[in-house]
């Protein structure tokens, strides 16, 4: 005999109709706290704030904690009971704003910029948006000291991209025939910008092993971690936007390489297929009914599987023989597997097969999937840096010479950042896996833009005789 579970405080009822999730399933097991990277940092532990909002208790919407989390997901990936805490994390912060009880006001003025530039330019500007961050939070200097060294690399782009219409999805959109070897490529903000080496390095080896990428016209931001702290609606009709465009112009798969990107997409696509009041409200914002017929691969699933681990084995030049690579996945690649599909959500091997490929030696550490400090870094630095600091101290007590990664965010919070980590007496090289791919094809300097990395990775690579 099934029992329902009664909703019975007001808070819990909001929560189950902005995110379908029914809080008494939680029986307070204590996962959700146990694998949360960020708990040190909080006010009440993630177990707490279930059990408050079973309460009924709405001195949760003034708790550091909602803000402070990272939406890392782990949460939601290992509850027993299924229940998407990450979820209701975002439920509560948007509740918590719309009564004016928001704790952390540096998170809400940082999510307010970062929108309203995107709502107005299509896709995100960095030096306005960090520029009006530090003016808003009146801490002028903030971030200069990795923001100087990325000036000076190139890493900024100081005109801005502008998109007309930004939510629209235009009535003509330009065909494009669909191939086996041809496939949509999203590269999100980030790979325009400070992520160009992961742009460049990935069309070089793309085109080296003959897969066509397509960059749809007109994508716009997917919206990131301020648009789900924001408005649910919002935060699956940018990504959906995106998707809209790639199902219109004809082609059925799309590679996105920002790990953060992917799990908008994968998230939105989820969203509104299995709401129909959530899918007629994004196609009222953005003017399109979306059919769901695109299917949403991350850009290291793509390369791995379509083209394959022995054709990439056959294309290299120069194995990295005696690399010892710290594959990092970092938490959205693989969470939560309901919806990525991830076979191994919390020891992914996709990228070690990847570096095998290309004669490296990946290692076996702790850290691979762990949070990088997401967009929290913005508006609270320290928990952000902390979580940094764990991947590093991991990656470098178990070997590790260098640390691949798949997605701008984490690359920057590992790379250009650890001069912001106090106490820290090593330098680790950050790069991308398909640097790492380009390097071992033996394509020169133009193809991985190596220089562009802030942490030197030239004295390593001398070192191993990998370049002059």
């Amino acid at each position: 005999m099934t029992v329902a579970t009664e909703i019975s405080t007001e808070l819990a009822k909001k929560i189950q109709e902005e995110t379908g999730q029914n809080v008494y399933l939680c029986y307070q097991c204590v996962k959700c706290t146990s694998g949360c990277p960020m708990a040190e940092h909080f006010d009440l532990e993630p177990n707490q704030v279930m059990r408050m909002v079973q309460f009924g208790d709405e001195s949760v919407l003034e708790s550091t904690t909602i803000w402070t989390c990272a939406s890392c997901l782990t949460c939601s990936t290992r509850c027993p009971q299924g229940l998407d805490i990450a979820g209701v994390m975002d439920a509560l912060r948007i509740e918590s704003r719309r009564q004016g009880k928001a704790a952390v006001k540096d998170a809400t003025t940082f999510n307010d910029i970062f929108l309203h530039d995107i709502k107005l330019l299509g896709r995100l500007y960095e030096p306005a948006l960090l520029g009006e961050r530090n003016l808003r939070f009146g801490r002028l200097m903030q971030d200069m000291d990795m923001g100087i060294p990325m000036l000076r690399k190139g890493k900024l782009n100081l005109i801005p991209s502008i998109v007309p219409a930004p939510l629209k999805v235009p009535k003509h959109v330009k065909q494009v025939e669909p191939a086996e070897n041809r496939i949509a490529y999203y590269p999100g903000c980030s790979l325009h910008s400070t992520g160009a080496e992961f742009n460049v390095s990935t069309k070089a080896i793309c085109k080296e092993l003959g897969l066509e990428l397509v960059e749809p016209d007109g994508w716009v931001c997917c919206g990131s971690s301020p648009a789900h702290n924001t408005d649910h609606v919002l935060a699956a009709a940018f990504p959906i936007k995106n998707l809209s465009l790639i199902e219109k112009s004809g082609l059925k798969q799309v590679a996105a390489p920002c790990s953060s990107c992917y799990s908008r997409f994968k998230l939105a696509a989820h969203a509104v297929e299995a709401d129909a009041h959530l899918a007629d409200e994004v196609e009222h914002m953005i003017g399109y009914r979306y059919q769901n017929s695109v299917e949403v691969q991350h850009l290291l699933d793509t390369i791995v599987t379509k083209i394959g681990l022995d054709k990439i084995a056959a294309r290299v030049t120069q194995p990295l023989k005696g690399l010892r690579v710290a594959c990092y996945y970092g938490c959205l690649y693989s969470r939560p597997p309901a919806i990525t599909e991830a076979e191994h959500p919390e020891y992914p091997m996709t990228m070690d097969h990847l570096m095998r490929a290309l004669g490296a030696e990946p290692i076996d550490w702790n850290g691979k999937t762990d949070c990088c400090g997401g967009s929290v870094v913005f508006s609270q630095v320290e928990p952000a840096l902390a979580l940094a600091r764990k991947v590093l101290e991991d990656a470098r007590a178990h070997g590790a010479d260098v640390i691949a990664t798949v997605c701008p965010l984490c690359d920057s919070n590992l790379d250009a950042r650890q001069v912001q980590i106090k106490g820290l007496d090593f330098q680790m090289p950050i790069l991308y896996a398909t640097q790492l791919m380009a390097l071992a094809f033996g394509l020169d300097e133009k193809s991985m833009l190596l220089k562009k990395c802030i942490v030197d990775p030239y004295p390593l690579l001398h070192e191993k005789s990998f370049v002059a």
